[in-house]
């Protein structure tokens, strides 16, 4: 297996902490050793990689041990430092996930093996109840619902199980693990538009619950723990349906979460914050044959071309999904060619139309890893890397609008008063 170089900007994790030896925690699940190397020409951070020579990592237990403390993570870029006077940023492309569950259609571990083949970092954002056995679904109390009511189905135990050993392989993998909360509850008096920063403070509390308790809510001691501390790994994730972000912004930023990836219909410019958390919204793209823009999630693609239906006319499907990538690749190249604001792409796992939206995404991968200056990198990995830069600077590149490059050059811009 080649080396795989991480491109993206990022720095030390968690110091390590001894404790118990656990047999393939430090597993990326292949039995092969993998390296990190940032773009920017600084060395991997990746420790005992498996299969290295090095001794096993030793890890700590939290808790019932359905988590650990296994040091910094595995496969991240090297410290993010300034832009330099004049140089021109970075083409960040942010590529997540909402639910990330794995149903047996074999998704998760397709991307994730794609990532691996292109050097590209993503971010998962976890149900809670992805990992909560559906006889165990009375010990979840949504806000505004019944008792154990979802708007999602509740996994089978043979695919929580799957869902538990991809997280915990996405994570060794140098990806990231937040939260697209519990219940999906996005329509009637229940929404979570509905909600209050008490009851999103409600909701956050149980979905870390559910994922550093697996172990006592399944029985399943035998199973190797997630090779994380989840309640310093969480720092943002999407809310349902993009619903209730005035009122989890309170929430998260008394938490000390870092971003949030919730809000509706952003336009591709440098991102603020809100409320003292970055908010990183999906964001309008050209859509092919079409005068408006179209989110850029793949169920809005869906919206617009067969009216919510998860099962179109099948002879449409070739068409669909070649304007599926192509809304991407327009979103991808207005910002490569202009102003270089990060370009925010959601998905599910999901195989809607025949499936076309997947291989859209991974057509778009292919297309655009390895470019000049393309990152693909984690939600975390970005906010690391805006945190690093000059506020000044940061204002500067806001000042860019939609399309927009720099009059005179990236040099001659930044020397403007």
């Amino acid at each position: 297996m080649r080396e795989i170089r991480r491109r993206g900007l990022l720095g030390a994790g968690l110091g390590a902490a001894a404790a118990i030896g656990i047999a393939g925690c430090g597993s990326t699940g292949k039995g092969e050793p993998r390296a990190g190397k940032s773009a920017g020409g600084g060395h991997g951070t990746d420790g005992n990689a498996p299969g290295s020579g090095a001794p096993q990592k030793k890890i700590k237990l939290i808790g019932d041990g359905s988590t650990a403390d296994t040091g910094k993570q595995p496969h991240q870029p090297s410290a993010p430092v300034p832009l330099e006077p004049g140089q021109k940023p970075p083409q960040f492309v942010i590529f997540s996930w909402d639910g990330a569950g794995e149903v047996g259609n074999g998704l998760f571990p397709r991307f994730l093996g794609l990532a691996r083949e292109h050097d590209a970092a993503m971010t998962f954002f976890l149900s809670g109840l992805y990992v909560l056995p559906e006889s165990k679904k009375s010990l979840y109390r949504p806000p505004n619902n019944p008792r154990g009511a979802s708007d999602i189905g509740y996994l089978t135990d043979g695919h929580v199980k799957d869902t538990l050993k991809y997280v915990r392989e996405a994570w060794l993998d140098g990806h990231e693990i937040g939260t697209h909360f519990n219940g999906h509850f996005c329509g009637g008096s229940g929404s979570v538009a509905n909600w209050s920063p008490a009851q999103w403070q409600s909701e956050i509390d149980q979905a870390v619950s559910f994922v550093t308790e697996w172990k006592t809510n399944t029985g399943w001691e035998n199973l190797d723990p997630l090779p994380f501390d989840y309640r310093k790994e969480l720092i943002g994730g999407r809310t349902p349906c993009l619903l209730g972000q005035d009122n989890l912004l309170p929430t998260a930023k008394k938490m000390g979460w870092r971003y949030d990836a919730s809000s509706p219909g952003g336009r591709q410019m440098w991102p603020e914050k809100r409320r003292g958390v970055w908010d990183l919204p999906l964001q309008g793209m050209p859509f092919p044959g079409h005068s408006f823009e179209v989110l850029s999630m793949d169920y809005n693609i869906l919206a617009n071309q067969s009216l919510n239906s998860t099962k179109g006319m099948p002879s449409r499907y070739p068409g669909w999904r070649k304007q599926a990538a192509g809304a991407y690749m327009n979103g991808f190249q207005r910002a490569y060619d202009s102003n270089r604001a990060p370009f925010y792409i959601g998905n599910h796992f999901e195989e809607w139309n025949g499936g076309i939206y997947m291989d859209a995404v991974e057509e778009v991968i292919k297309r655009i890893a390895g470019k000049p200056d393309v990152r693909l990198v984690s939600f975390r990995q970005f906010v690391d890397w805006l945190d690093a830069q000059d506020p000044a600077v940061l204002a500067k590149l806001r000042t860019l609008d939609v399309g927009q490059s720099p009059a005179g050059g990236w040099n001659a811009f930044f020397k403007q008063p």
